[in-house]
């Protein structure tokens, strides 16, 4: 069933409407991380076909962007259809390419394909403003209209939702595209164009380029001033690599970047929904979460107890290939990303934390690392300062409000964080103070379509998601309108 999945994805470009090979005809090699296996080989796109797929997208933008609003949003809601009906392959797809649990992988498919609803109904509700200048001389009318020409980078640990959450309220701005999804998983995104022009995205509207070379594509767009916006998930190294790449065209830019998310528990946090949320928060995508809690803070009073919890519920977990009935953690990503996780718990094993589950790689085939339980973690652990990406909580314990948020904002990110307690006035205090673009509260899940996603500091800016995801997409246009009184 897996090869016959696989045989049905599109493995060449997609260049405005059209499927090709690369311009060199060169390919490169997918890989399944669940035993390490190759799933297929897919076009690797070159400058050549960057600048094609640039002269692409300009040259549709203006019919593009004068198609009424309601068409637009027909489209995304036929592909939110699509994606709704053949959830089941479109899933099965992401975890072999990616990893993840087929039930995980249902999940994303659902949040991915909201945002495709949630943006149908917002291209036709951008709205302007009209009324008379305050001198009574004339009248202002305030107009909004496409960025333009946008170029979109997706990374590979949500290779579905990632994409969606940009090419949703593109497409519903009337914005034309390009876009680099991550070589470790081109094949989500693939499938997804071909779904799209199933759906009756002209020609033109939308080009995908996977590459083993992100400067090959981005590069030549950047360069192109007539590209004028972008938008970037990844990591914050990366991400300031492309703000001074950006900035000689002054293009628009996107940035969700890196995270460390603190998990704040106060002493009178209900327990079972504090454990019941730190998997959540943590185990989402085996860890591979730029909102993946980081970092569990736990009130000195309970954080023993918590800390058992914790360590029977990670230990619970089946590790195993994605497609595996039961399994609830499959690999990471890469061998490189597994020996990320396993420098950083190692040096905090080395200066005196102790693992109370997991805290090594599992044998055999596939880049699996255990669920593991950290406690005793000391202040200069590398743990609590960069982020782990992987199947790994950290547990520290504070006495005050004040030492929480303290721990909390010891960093310099600010995604998200997550706090439980009883105390409404605690919540509120807490959530406006911590310094982060989001906050769970008493929940360990934050992400929602209808709601905006990202963060403040080196943890990027800009906004998906919600009413204000499709602002990103439109510039503002006033028209000073002149008249004899």
């Amino acid at each position: 069933m897996s090869s016959e999945l696989i045989d049905r994805v599109p493995k060449q470009i997609f260049l405005a409407g059209r499927w090709r090979d690369a311009a060199d005809g060169s390919r490169f090699a997918v890989q399944d991380p669940g035993n390490e296996q190759q799933l297929c080989e897919v076009a690797d796109a070159q400058d050549a076909d960057a600048r094609e797929a640039i002269e692409a997208a300009v040259a549709a933008q203006e019919e593009w962007g004068a198609t009424p609003p309601r068409e637009r949003g027909e489209i995304l809601r036929r592909a939110w259809q699509l994606m709704t009906d053949r959830a089941d392959d479109i899933a099965r797809l992401m975890t072999l390419e990616m990893g993840k649990s087929v039930e995980e992988s249902k999940a994303e498919v659902t949040y991915a394909a909201e945002f495709f609803r949630w943006f149908s109904e917002e291209a036709v509700r951008v709205e302007g403003r009209y009324g008379r200048n305050p001198a009574g001389t004339g009248r202002m009318i305030v107009t909004k209209r496409p960025v333009g020409p946008c170029v979109l980078i997706t990374p590979w640990n949500f290779p579905l939702a990632m994409g969606t959450r940009k090419l949703g309220p593109a497409i519903a701005a009337g914005c034309t595209m390009i876009v680099k999804p991550a070589q470790l998983t081109p094949l989500s995104m693939l499938n997804l164009a071909a779904l799209l022009q199933e759906a009756g995205l002209p020609d033109g509207v939308l080009s995908v380029l996977p590459t083993t070379s992100a400067s090959r594509v981005v590069s030549p767009a950047l360069e192109d001033p007539r590209i004028r916006k972008m938008s970037f998930t990844g990591s914050t190294e990366v991400g300031r690599k492309l703000v001074e790449q950006c900035a000689p065209n002054l293009q628009r830019m996107s940035m969700e970047l890196g995270g460390n998310a603190p998990f704040l528990v106060f002493e009178d946090a209900s327990l079972d929904d504090a454990v019941s949320g730190a998997i959540t928060a943590k185990m989402r995508n085996n860890g591979e979460s730029c909102v993946a809690a980081n970092r569990f803070h736990v009130h000195s009073s309970i954080a023993e107890e918590f800390v058992r919890r914790l360590t029977d519920e990670m230990s619970a977990l089946k590790v195993g290939h994605g497609t595996e009935d039961g399994v609830k953690v499959g690999p990471l990503i890469s061998a490189d990303q597994r020996d990320k996780v396993v420098e950083l718990v190692d040096d905090a094993l080395s200066r005196g934390a102790r693992a109370t589950t997991g805290g090594k790689p599992v044998d055999g085939e596939g880049f699996f690392y255990a669920p593991t339980v950290l406690t005793d973690v000391p202040p200069d652990a590398r743990i609590l300062h960069e982020e782990v990406f992987g199947p790994v909580a950290p547990v520290t314990t504070f006495d005050t409000e004040d030492e929480a948020l303290r721990l909390a904002d010891d960093t310099e990110f600010g995604l998200v964080a997550y706090l439980f307690t009883r105390d409404l006035d605690r919540a509120i205090r807490v959530g406006e103070r911590v310094s982060t673009g989001m906050v769970g509260i008493n929940t360990g899940m934050v992400s929602n379509a209808a709601a905006p996603f990202g963060g403040v500091k080196q943890s990027g800016f800009g906004r998906e998601g919600g009413d204000e995801g499709i602002e990103e997409y439109l510039d503002v246009k006033y028209l000073a309108l002149g008249l004899k009184e």
